[in-house]
């Protein structure tokens, strides 16, 4: 029988969570551009111009800097399958949903795990971080740098250091830090990093960024057995975006169209101005926050720019909250899971969201969906964000 289908008309979002975030309207236009095939030449000067914006995203001289087809659990799994041989020693640093993905990734590949463990909303100071490398001596370092469960940001710079000293490859995960923070891949020494496309660099899911140091790609190319996965095997999309264009899959066009699209308008904007409008947006939203009463989980100097994590307050039920935003509003927030479910809000600030107007508007939703579920508001939270805007002049 004939099938008889309304046309797609989605709801219009204004997506506040983690993850997938705004995307840019000019990201839209440039996916509904024309496809060309996978070995073609427009589309290989289409990888080229990714890498290259990519290198100032991630702040980055790698050569080897591309994007890997699959979202950023792909990333994820292709630096541990590339990277954690059966039997080496992997050293992670656990305080949070998505290094324990890492470390579930290290088992499954054949590495003996080892992790050094906080409690979700804690990080790792440079002291402790370091001592804890040099004891295990491993062959391989991962981190979470923003952590998207808790909204922990964590500097790896110790962490680099001391797993250089003892000579292992650091793996970093930038995935909600990468376009709306400094990653400072070199500056920091990190190894392998990745990312997704659907958070700060404000595009559809479907992509996730990669760069490798040359330490790390002199480690892949020495390496005497073949990863176990095949699809993420570096070498071989290596040998597909590089060199030879030897064929390997059917890379989804459309989306390299994306995120080539999305990363000129960051560097259009500049991305170090970029950093400073969501520093802005991020610092306003805390402070009307603290003045409507909700303390902050992550402490101040810890805390990811684009993904905030404020306490439901005592009495107040997340999910009637969130509900609300949604129905009233419009408004996606999410909530915590794990240990902290029902205990914080995740709120995502990114891309084209960045801004005051929209911090105002989310803070005075906020408000008024409190307000309706029993809540009592101690000050103004636009009053607060509108104090640091000015300020910030």
């Amino acid at each position: 029988m004939p099938v008889s289908l309304p046309p797609l008309k989605p709801p219009r979002r204004l997506l506040f969570g983690p993850g997938p975030t705004m995307v840019e309207p000019r990201v839209y236009s440039a996916m509904s551009t024309p496809i060309v095939g996978h070995l073609d030449a427009y589309f290989f000067q289409v990888v080229e111009d990714i890498r290259n914006l990519l290198k100032s995203v991630f702040g980055t001289a790698n050569d080897f800097s591309m994007a890997i087809s699959g979202t950023g659990s792909a990333g994820m799994e292709t630096a541990v399958a590339n990277f954690a041989e059966p039997g080496a020693k992997f050293a992670v640093f656990a305080n949070g949903y998505f290094c324990d993905r890492i470390s579930e990734m290290g088992r499954r590949y054949g590495a003996q795990v080892v992790r050094f463990e906080k409690a979700w909303g804690e990080w790792f100071a440079d002291e402790e971080a370091a001592e804890f490398v040099r004891r295990e001596k491993p062959q391989l370092v991962a981190f979470v740098q923003a952590e998207t469960s808790t909204g922990v940001f964590q500097p790896g710079k110790a962490i680099a250091q001391a797993a250089h000293e003892v000579g292992a490859l650091v793996i970093a995960d930038t995935v909600t830090s990468l376009g709306a923070m400094p990653v400072q891949v070199d500056q920091t020494g990190i190894d392998i990093a990745y990312s997704c496309t659907q958070k700060g660099l404000s595009c559809p899911p479907g992509l996730a960024p990669m760069t490798l140091s040359p330490l790390a790609l002199e480690r892949l190319r020495a390496r005497s057995g073949a990863p176990r996965t095949w699809y993420l095997d570096l070498k071989l999309l290596d040998e597909y975006y590089d060199g030879a264009h030897r064929y390997h899959h059917t890379a989804p066009i459309s989306s390299f169209y994306a995120l080539r699209e999305a990363l000129l308008a960051i560097a259009e904007e500049g991305v170090e101005n970029r950093w400073a409008r969501h520093y802005r947006a991020h610092t306003a939203f805390v402070a009307g926050m603290e003045a409507l009463g909700l303390a902050m989980h992550v402490a101040e100097g810890h805390r990811i720019w684009n993904l905030n994590t404020p306490r439901v307050p005592d009495g107040i039920d997340d999910l009637k909250v969130r509900k609300r935003l949604l129905a009233e509003y419009d408004m996606e927030v999410l909530g915590g899971f794990g240990p902290l479910a029902g205990k914080v809000f995740r709120v995502g600030i990114m891309g084209p969201l960045a801004t005051e107007e929209n911090v105002l508007a989310l803070l005075d939703a906020f408000e008024a969906c409190l307000r309706a579920e029993g809540f009592q508001p101690k000050g103004s939270g636009r009053a607060a964000a509108e104090a640091v805007y000015a300020a910030a002049g």
